[in-house]
């Protein structure tokens, strides 16, 4: 009888160290550990969207614009996305030749790279969309998700337009030579044009294309005339990633 316990003991041991047959891990104290599993959740948002005039009667794909708002139209009422930039002039009845999206982001959050990303995902799939010319453009707090966005996935994008936003100018490193068109008011109090003037310094020591338009009166609000500018989006039309 004295093998069988022996085995015995051993199985127990075993049992002991791999943690089978439990709940959890054995030890105490600190250990470092690692978890890999599919995680999903459900993604609610609610976005504008334009289509261009003749994209009933055509078959062609076409450029889409990613448009995201600043702090002030946060919450749950649509209507709001409409108050300024590119969903304004829509509203208003421009034309646009591109797909132009624009999200809600809700109250108190900031905006969420993945979260943006899953809903660009959907409308490929769902809209004809060119995937060589999605631009993502926004202002004040939108300005500050575009740089997150297009250093998280800059695989996605043709170009990038941020207003009077900033971010991490490290993150730049990854962008490439994408086009990068960034503008700011001079006289900012709300974000410091230091913050645009650190990403420029940025792309440029990492060799990245970019352009930097100041406006030397201009407050916070430098999206109004940037917006109503119609070179910017002559320039978004020409963009194209490799």
């Amino acid at each position: 009888m004295k093998p069988i316990r022996i085995l015995a003991g051993l199985a127990l041991i075993f049992l002991l160290i791999t943690g089978c047959g439990t709940t959890g891990p054995i030890f105490t104290g600190q250990q470092a550990m690692k978890i890999s599993t599919p995680v999903t959740r459900m993604l609610n948002m609610q976005y504008l969207l334009y289509l261009p005039d003749d994209y009933q009667k055509s078959d062609k794909d076409y450029p889409l614009v990613l448009f995201l708002h600043g702090s002030g139209e946060r919450g749950d009422d649509i209507e709001k996305v409409k108050i300024h930039g590119p969903a304004r002039l829509a509203a208003e009845g421009k034309s646009f030749p591109f797909i132009l999206v624009s999200p809600q982001c809700p109250d108190g959050q900031w905006w969420n790279a993945e979260d943006l990303m899953s809903l660009l995902q959907e409308l490929k799939k769902s809209l004809r969309v060119d995937e060589k010319r999605i631009i993502v453009t926004g202002l004040s707090m939108g300005g500050f998700g575009t740089f997150d966005l297009i250093a998280k996935y800059p695989q996605e994008f043709a170009a990038a337009l941020p207003v009077c936003g900033g971010g991490e100018p490290r993150a730049m490193r990854v962008i490439g030579t994408m086009p990068v068109w960034v503008f700011h008011g001079a006289k900012d109090p709300v974000v410091d044009i230091k913050r645009s003037q650190d990403m420029v310094d940025a792309i440029k020591s990492f060799g990245g294309n970019v352009q930097f338009t100041i406006y030397p009166e201009a407050g916070h609000d430098s999206w109004t005339e940037t917006y109503n500018n119609p070179t910017i989006y002559e320039w978004m039309m020409e963009q194209k990633r490799p």
